[in-house]
């Protein structure tokens, strides 16, 4: 890999258009999600520096007029005359989709911008971009922007003049600031909690890189700077849990051209946590990596049972669950040529990245569990993968004996499930109903031909922290379980899905929002897929009812019920609706059912790390970092939840 990054390296596949048209089509949407997009953009091209060994330091500024500055320390843009162009490499990256350094492996060894859009695209969607660079004991300025000509024609991301120097400098690196285009853009607030939570990772991700934050809205800053890396990064998810020992064991190799990166620490608990990222970018889908991880911890820890006589040769092995257990892991891998799969593009591909996690977990794992400095932490992991064994068993046999009463036409779920009477599982909907009082309701106010109810007749159990086993004797969730028909755990399968919406619907009180946390807490640890594929909701009651003479209105919030009364004027009544319960049945079809009408919330996991530290903190067994996060964080004046509201649904349209 060559130091070297000149005007040479950038190269053309195609010239830039159509990018304001359909702006989905790069960054996602126009929401939020799609403003954030645009920052990352131009922060993992800082980042590539970072990870490539060029730079040390990368630093996002949120100004008050909603533009933003990123800037790094690397070499900078290369700004010579591009040979084919006849114009500077940095107008060449801000006006050329896909045009850049990263096609072949001469000037980045390790790329998360894979496709060269990156810049292009950010100036597509901006107002202006200004870009200075600091190389060679120079610095250079060019500024674009868009405009719309006297016959409204707009031409996006144009070159206000050509890339000039203007003066010496010892600094060296990129500054790149942008503004969104609020003709593009439905917010152009971005949040600084978001970024916060990405730089940190990034900082996780890229040891010893110093990551630093500053909004100049508020003066509020972040800086992230890790040395330990992914132990650190464990550390972090961990912190709430009782780890099983104290330090992480961290596990760094290279084979065929693929850099590995593993820190993992078992814990007390039950369920395992895996995040596996490719050059920076989060495969939240797993892919070959995972595969190779699991097979090889797998195979080592067997082979370690077995060297410390707790399997004899005649013995079955344990399986990877076991010895996953309580695991918490972080999976970092650099490497050319990337190929990503699944439907959101999360999952790696490359089939040669499985036997490179295999060869380096089992070339520097197997030292480690042998050397007798780590006896002790080696103990503890055999030892709970055995108990784990004997749990699996016992939840085996559970799991047989649900089966056989699974069943939806026998006795567990008579009286209880009202199912649909259609059949097409992508139109049918599941509603879980806090109660027998709203369960009566619900089930005489739906459209039985796609709407399914399930009233729940008392508070589920906690699962977190709970076995397998224990969950499975829990009435309420082996209903659940049995309505969905997709099994739970290792067993679960969402082609079995009986119901494309599974929708929790619960009274707006602590107690309704106490049975929220339960049900997205069990659906998280034990059919995590329900939530990533997009099939779990939260249905918003509305809090009040408004009548005058004949009118009628329902108010979801305070602000919606001012609005309601400043509208509707004097001489109405108001009713504050204490549950779900004191809703006839049209009523609830009305404000909380009717696809036309309803308002639901979609939950999603933006960030799997922070998702996974949130769930121990706010339902583990631990009293004093809940206690901690509620003084710090607690809004009861908004919707609680550990995953993000993403989209609402309110008269069949969706608003962000």
């Amino acid at each position: 890999m060559s130091k070297d990054y000149s005007v040479s390296d950038i190269k053309v596949i195609e010239g830039l258009e159509a990018v304001r048209m359909r702006p989905g089509m790069y960054i996602g949407s126009t929401g939020a999600r799609g403003l954030h997009h645009m920052l990352w953009e131009i922060v993992d091209n800082a980042v590539d520096e970072a990870a490539n060994g060029f730079a040390d330091r990368v630093c996002v500024t949120l100004h008050k007029d909603n533009s933003v500055t990123v800037e790094d320390n690397g070499r900078g843009i290369p700004v010579g005359i591009h040979e084919k162009l006849g114009v500077s490499g940095v107008e060449v990256v801000f006006t050329q989709l896909h045009a850049g350094g990263k096609f072949d492996n001469g000037s980045y060894g390790y790329s998360g911008g894979l496709h060269g859009v990156g810049a292009s695209v950010v100036n597509a969607l901006s107002e202006y971009v200004e870009a200075e660079i600091f190389t060679g004991g120079k610095a250079y300025y060019q500024k674009f922007h868009s405009y719309v000509d006297q016959q409204g024609q707009i031409h996006s991301g144009r070159p206000v003049a050509p890339l000039r120097e203007t003066g010496r400098t010892r600094k060296r690196g990129s500054r790149i600031t942008f503004l969104p285009d609020k003709r593009v853009f439905e917010t152009l607030d971005m949040q600084f909690d978001t970024i916060a939570k990405r730089m940190r990772e990034l900082a996780y991700l890229n040891r010893g890189v110093t990551f630093y934050l500053l909004d100049e809205r508020d003066g509020r800053e972040k800086e992230y700077c890790f040395a330990g890396g992914l132990s650190d990064f464990v550390r972090y998810v961990n912190g709430d849990k009782t780890p099983l020992y104290a330090e992480p064991i961290h596990i760094t190799g290279e084979k065929d051209g693929i850099q590995v990166d593993i820190a993992m620490q078992h814990n007390d608990g039950y369920s395992e946590s895996i995040f596996s990222y490719v050059n920076n970018i989060p495969t939240t889908e797993g892919g070959t990596h995972e595969t190779g991880f699991k097979a090889a911890l797998t195979k080592v820890l067997n082979d370690c049972c077995r060297r410390l006589d707790v399997l004899k040769d005649k013995d079955p092995g344990l399986t990877g669950e076991d010895f996953r257990e309580g695991l918490t892991a972080i999976i970092s891998l650099k490497m050319h040529n990337v190929q990503f799969e699944g439907q959101t593009k999360t999952r790696l591909g490359n089939t040669e990245a499985r036997p490179a996690v295999e060869y380096v977990m089992t070339e520097k794992l197997v030292p480690f569990l042998e050397d007798l400095k780590n006896a002790e932490t080696t103990a503890k992991i055999v030892d709970k993968a055995v108990k784990a064994a004997k749990v699996r068993e016992t939840a085996r046999k559970a799991k047989n004996m649900a089966r056989e009463k699974s069943k939806l036409e026998n006795a567990p779920l008579v009286g209880k499930l009202s199912s649909c009477t259609g059949r097409d599982p992508k139109k049918n909907e599941l509603f879980i109903v806090e109660g027998d009082s709203a369960g009566g309701s619900a089930k005489q106010g739906r459209d039985r031909r796609f709407q399914a109810i399930l009233p729940l007749r008392g508070k589920p159990l906690n699962v977190e922290k709970k076995r397998l086993d224990q969950v499975l004797a829990n009435e309420e969730f082996r209903s659940i379980i049995t309505a969905m028909g997709t099994s739970i755990g290792d067993d679960f399968d969402i082609t079995s899905l009986r119901y494309d919406k599974i929708i929790i619907l619960s009274d707006a009180d602590q107690d309704g929002a106490h049975i929220r946390a339960i049900l997205l807490t069990f659906f998280y640890r034990y059919m995590k897929e329900l939530i990533t594929e997009g099939h779990v909701y939260i249905g918003l009651p509305p809090l009040y009812k408004v009548q005058k003479g004949k009118e009628i209105h329902y108010a979801y919030d305070d602000k919606e019920l001012n609005a309601i009364i400043k509208k509707v004027g004097k001489g109405y009544t108001l009713q504050r609706y204490k549950g779900l319960g004191e809703m006839n049945p049209e009523q609830l079809w009305e404000t909380t059912m009717n696809p036309e009408n309803r308002a639901l919330v979609r939950v999603h996991i933006d960030d799997g790390a922070d998702v996974e530290r949130l769930v121990t903190v706010l339902m583990g067994d631990k009293v004093a970092p809940r206690k901690e996060y509620i003084s710090e964080y607690a809004n009861f004046n908004k919707a609680d939840t550990f995953a993000e509201k993403t989209a609402i649904e309110k008269g069949g349209a969706q608003l962000g």
